[in-house]
């Protein structure tokens, strides 16, 4: 008998940001690490978000008996009720992330019919074969936590999202501890976070803000307005903190940020002294220096509340000459042009506006690890065998080159991306055949997959325009009543456009004259007749290829 492997699968976040999710598999028993989303590039038109495909696990279903949460950032939960459609298992997470979780499962209509397990860190819990201690861990939000998994084969340690912030604003430290016991019994594989690899040294730690933030917000001569990422609960911890000693209120703004606050509150996980909340709808009344504002939105997502702020159109806010802006959070690569449009819109209204530019004390730090943590990491763990995970291709292969260099991994250094399987044994490991994996696109205002042909139709659309061409037929002797009208939308300007259609109204009128009766009484193919020859003359005559509808009106 052949000895049955570990496999690992990773089915998204390997050679992009986002979608990430990994499927542990022994035997007929599979658990799936994190179920991301990511939001889509601007190609993907009409797309809400994008989720990982999982075909693979649709087609083991009956295998299936878990998904394990590291933490609660979208990139890592916003897949679940997605997948909870398709394959109804337990989920198990720290007690905000389930609260995150259960927040969205109720939107999507999911929550009575989900089962959700809290897990907390040194308290093991058994999955079928698998064996598994959460390892509490320093990031950008709370209830974090890497995962050990004791299998038949041996010991995996998931890292999870992580940097190693030795002055965390809640006092509850990375456990290095954990990490360097696994170490010294021995850890089959350890898989970790490559986001910052390109980073030296050590990332700062969470409590590096508070010195420029209360300067800035000591320094407005009006209300400030903080912008940072909902989930970042020890930095809004600090922004009440820094508010209550200068002595100003705190109001939230943005349905995210309320729900967060509220949820990390309820918990017991954010302070807030009491009476020191203003109501969105009484910010008008306040004296704006007394005053600092949470506000979430600060990727300039369109109907964000960051957004609205910054045109002018929010109901509740309105921004002043002497308010003050910050932006305490990364620019997340794609979204620097609407950041900085959304910026502008705010300099013209004479705020003052700060933003992490890389000079000075900064007013963001990152969440995740640098080389020199890394390097701890590996150190601690010595895995027999490693491989990079959560990263661009390059910084996965960067993170694989900087283990090889450090001679810190006892075996083999694999470098693999989504779809292909890692099988192991307690004296081996290779790649072995790949499996479906990809990107899921789903609808705006929907639960529906788009197709990707979907995709390219609009695409085709939104470069080529398109043109129909509306003839009224007699049914009864076939002749066209009237001349064609000819509405082109995204083909040419409507004012200069005249010279065009007419050309265009000729071609149908030729193309339904040169069809004989049985094909001017089909409609079917007097259609594509049209469609043809008119794609033919207006690629000739505008180098476009516009999507051609035709309508056939009876009358």
């Amino acid at each position: 008998m052949t000895e049955t492997p570990l496999c690992l699968i990773p089915l998204g976040g390997l050679g992009e940001f986002g979608l990430n999710m990994m499927a542990v598999r022994y035997g007929d028993h599979i658990i799936v690490i994190d179920a991301g989303m990511m939001f889509p590039e601007a190609e993907l038109l009409g797309v809400d978000i994008v989720i990982p495909d999982i075909t693979y696990l649709e087609q083991n279903r009956a295998k299936v008996r878990a998904i394990v949460l590291t933490h609660c950032h979208e990139d890592h939960i916003g897949a679940v009720p997605y997948i909870l459609r398709a394959l109804n298992v337990p989920v198990y997470g720290t007690e905000f992330t389930l609260a995150l979780v259960r927040r969205r499962l109720e939107e999507h209509g999911l929550l009575d019919s989900a089962r959700l397990e809290q897990i907390a860190p040194g308290k093991t819990f058994e999955i079928g074969p698998f064996s598994i201690e959460p390892i509490h861990v320093t990031h950008s939000t709370i209830d974090c936590v890497a995962l050990a998994v004791r299998t038949p084969q041996g010991v995996l340690v998931h890292t999870g999202d992580f940097k190693i912030d030795s002055t965390p604003v809640d006092g509850r430290p990375f456990d290095l501890h954990s990490l360097a016991r696994y170490g010294d019994e021995g850890v089959l594989a350890l898989v970790a976070d490559s986001t910052n690899i390109e980073r030296p040294g050590h990332t700062p730690s969470e409590r590096a803000v508070w010195p420029r933030l209360e300067e800035l917000v000591r320094a407005a001569p009006g209300k400030a307005l903080i912008s940072c990422f909902a989930s970042s609960i020890h930095r809004i911890q600090q922004v009440i903190d820094i508010s209550a000693k200068l002595g100003r209120k705190v109001a939230f703004i943005g349905r995210s940020m309320v729900d967060n606050v509220e949820i990390a509150h309820d918990l017991g996980r954010l302070r807030i002294p009491d009476a020191m909340v203003v109501k969105p709808q009484n910010i008008g009344d306040m004296d704006p220096r007394k005053l600092v504002v949470l506000v979430s939105g600060s990727q300039a997502e369109p109907l964000s509340s960051l957004s609205r702020i910054a045109v002018d159109n929010h109901r509740f806010v309105r921004l002043e000459r002497a308010d003050t802006v910050v932006l305490s959070a990364r620019i997340i690569p794609g979204n620097e042009k609407a950041i900085f449009r959304m910026i502008d819109h705010m300099f013209r209204r004479q705020a003052l506006v700060y933003y992490s530019d890389g000079a000075g004390s900064p007013v963001h730090v990152s969440g995740h690890a640098s080389q020199e943590e890394m390097k701890t990491v590996l150190n601690l763990v010595r895995p027999r065998f490693f491989f990079p995970i959560h990263g661009d291709y390059h910084q996965l292969f960067r993170h694989a080159a900087m283990a090889e260099q450090t001679g810190m991994v006892g075996g083999r250094v694999l470098l693999v991306e989504d779809g292909q399987q890692v099988l192991l044994t307690r004296d081996s490991a290779s790649v072995g055949e790949p499996v479906t994996a990809g990107r899921v696109c789903v609808d705006s205002g929907s639960l529906e997959e788009i197709e990707e042909a979907v995709i390219r139709d609009r695409r085709h659309l939104a470069e080529d325009g398109v043109v129909i061409p509306i003839i009224a037929i007699d049914k009864h002797t076939g002749r066209i009543e009237g001349q064609p009208e000819i509405v082109t939308r995204g083909l040419v300007p409507s004012d200069n456009g005249q010279e065009l259609t007419s050309r265009a109204r000729e071609v149908v009128l030729r193309t339904i004259e040169n069809s004989n009766p049985d094909e001017r009484g089909d409609w079917t193919v007097i259609k594509e007749k049209i469609r043809g020859d008119l794609r033919r003359h207006l690629n000739r005559e505008t180098s476009k290829r516009p999507l051609v509808l035709p309508v056939i009106l009876e009358i």
